[in-house]
């Protein structure tokens, strides 16, 4: 069966419930992964620390995986984020799932700058970090800085997914398991991955698997809902006949069949970013849709 997740609220979203209440809905319901975004300063709604989260969320858990959707790893010294994956991976018992992004114009400068890290670099010091990340989490001596770094206690190194358009297609290739590909409908992802497929034989590199990012509002939405989500979309890049298309709405049956059309194209995990308010009854529509969707992986 494909494999659905959900994005936990962003802080302040729900106040009715927190990430453990969220993260324990989740499992619940059946879905595979819960999911949280990362930035120093967001230009839209503000995030708690990702790290805290998810560890809040693996506390209140047994099952569900616990996912980076997406670390931006050049914003910290990467041997204290290796530090804070390998924690993860050790108190959630191996259920880390490790999104890594440079971090696009959306939410602007302002928290490169704080950190003293020039915008500019961020895809560089992406490489550099994912170069060093997995021997870092696993224990492994790794050269930082110019010195040998071994991290304790090393923990299994989750399953890295790089995030990005098709623009980081090398990126995914030379140092993911996946791809995270966002916002992005059936007939992209069929594209894109064609290219994936052609860089990988190139480089003598296994086809990376492909997991999707959509935002969704399953059942009745109030009028002007999608359409305002449409607009917020064009934030990252999209124009909005773009985002309209990459839009997911209706009902349970409807919703299953939008994700069907993915996983035919290559989408094997499905991670929905529900814009309705209500987002526990999402979470339960949720996993009504993965009821419904067909097997196999």
């Amino acid at each position: 069966m494909t494999k659905v997740g959900v994005h936990l609220p962003a802080f302040g979203v729900d106040p009715s419930a927190g990430p453990a209440e969220h993260a324990r809905h989740a499992e619940d319901a059946g879905l595979e992964s819960v999911w949280v975004g990362d930035h120093l300063i967001p230009g839209g709604r503000p995030f708690a620390d990702s790290t805290l989260v998810l560890a809040t969320a693996a506390a209140a858990t047994e099952r569900v995986r616990i996912g980076f959707g997406v670390m931006v790893v050049a914003l910290r010294p990467v041997a204290w984020a290796a530090k804070q994956v390998a924690t993860l991976q050790h108190l959630s018992g191996d259920r880390v799932l490790l999104g890594v992004g440079s971090g696009g114009p959306a939410h602007g400068d302002a928290a490169w700058r704080a950190v003293g890290v020039p915008f500019g670099e961020r895809g560089r010091r992406t490489d550099a970090a994912l170069d060093v990340l997995p021997a870092l989490i696993a224990g492994k001596p790794a050269t930082v800085g110019g010195e040998e770094v071994t991290l304790a206690p090393g923990a299994t190194v989750p399953p890295v997914l790089i995030g990005g358009g098709p623009a980081t297609l090398r990126r995914v290739v030379r140092y993911g398991d996946e791809w995270y590909a966002a916002f992005s409908d059936p007939a992209g992802i069929a594209e894109a991955a064609g290219r994936l497929a052609a860089l990988a034989e190139e480089h003598g590199r296994p086809m990376p698997r492909i997991t999707a990012g959509v935002s969704v509002g399953v059942g009745d939405l109030p009028a002007g809902l999608a359409d305002a989500q449409a607009r917020s979309l064009t934030g990252y890049g999209m124009s909005e006949e773009q985002a309209r298309r990459s839009l997911v709405t209706g009902s349970p049956e409807r919703v299953a069949e939008r994700f069907a059309e993915l996983a035919a194209v290559g989408v094997h995990r499905i991670i929905a970013m529900p814009f309705p308010p209500d987002r526990l009854r999402q979470t339960e529509l949720l996993g009504a849709v993965a009821e419904l969707l067909p097997s196999g992986d």
